[in-house]
């Protein structure tokens, strides 16, 4: 049977650095891997991310959306039938940052997956210095992921303080309180906090070990009652130098809604291209080889129309509600 791993984590807590680094191990380990992305953007920017990892050994496949929830998962249904042909021993899921983790036990528990496929590990990613401002639908998305994780791998941890790290475990909990979740999470009980960087075989071993839950707790939202909208610009108008500028400033500006994360790529005026990822916390951007020109801005309640005005672009398209995987 092939093992599948769902890895999970909230906006911009690091699952596609996490995963690169996981597949590279089980790659060291002999197998043969298959990185998943599921998401409902036309272009993933997390699969072009990971695109230089492609070899004979390691494939990446996407289930895009566009379509209703039915289609989706009919798609992701038959990609996986077909992808368990293939002789693949491993299959990566990274789903949305916004989704309900039991669809995904759901459709693995229906025939013939459940022939086919053993669940190995459900893996959490979660910021060290995870805000502690949260929208109460916001810790629900956090606990409803958390609770039935083997494994919560906090990221960031060589930029946190102790004192800060110890606030983000407490949040955890708390938030799985407010589902009517029994789990509790603590430092070597359940969480792996160390800089990436240092993380071991025997770090990725106990990893790929540590299995999950299929724990009860309250759903608090359906697939289409939540405030979670992503809007995706393709081609902006405006210089790279000047969408960056406007980038922090978008988070600041309360017309524009709650803005959690805005990621993409932006071409710069000598033709290279930049990975642009940002939070309320700070910009990055790093060098890519090759990329596309689309920015995407994720959030509760956004005004989409206002925002139009910070990037202005050829195309623009809105995603709402609940994202499945």
């Amino acid at each position: 049977m092939v093992k599948i791993d769902l890895v999970t984590g909230f906006l911009g807590s690091g699952k596609t650095t996490f995963i690169r680094r996981y597949a590279q191990y089980l790659l060291s380990r002999g197998e043969r891997v298959c990185i998943w992305e599921n998401d409902y953007g036309a272009i993933n920017v997390d699969m072009m991310l990971l695109s230089d990892l492609q070899s004979d050994r390691l494939g990446i496949e996407m289930v895009a959306g566009g379509c209703d929830y039915d289609c989706h998962r009919r798609r992701f249904r038959t990609k996986l039938i077909t992808m368990a042909m293939l002789g693949y021993t491993r299959v990566i899921v990274e789903p949305s940052g916004i989704f309900d983790v039991d669809e995904f036990f759901d459709i693995l528990h229906e025939s013939p997956l459940d022939e086919r496929y053993e669940i190995a590990n459900v893996l959490t990613i979660v910021k060290a210095d995870l805000e502690s401002d949260f929208s109460e639908e916001a810790d629900y998305m956090l606990a409803s992921q958390i609770a039935e994780a083997g494994c919560v791998v906090l990221s960031h941890v060589q930029e946190t303080s102790q004192a800060v790290m110890d606030e983000t475990i407490r949040h955890i909990n708390r938030a799985l309180e407010t589902i009517h979740c029994r789990r509790q999470f603590s430092l070597g009980h359940g969480i792996l906090a160390k800089d990436w960087k240092d993380l071991t075989d025997e770090d990725f071993a106990a990893i790929a070990s540590s299995g999950y839950y299929e724990t009860a707790f309250e759903k608090k939202y359906s697939m289409d009652e939540t405030s979670f909208v992503s809007l995706f610009f393709m081609n902006v108008s405006l210089s790279a130098s000047e969408v960056i500028e406007r980038i922090p400033k978008v988070f600041r500006d309360p017309a524009a809604g709650h803005v959690i994360r805005v990621k993409g790529f932006l071409e710069k005026e000598d033709g290279s291209w930049i990975e642009v990822n940002a939070t309320e916390k700070g910009l990055q951007f790093n060098p890519i080889r090759a990329g596309q020109k689309i920015l995407i801005v994720i959030g509760e309640r956004l005004d989409e129309h206002y925002i139009d005005t910070y990037f202005p672009a050829e195309f623009s398209t809105t995603h709402r509600g609940l994202e499945m995987f």
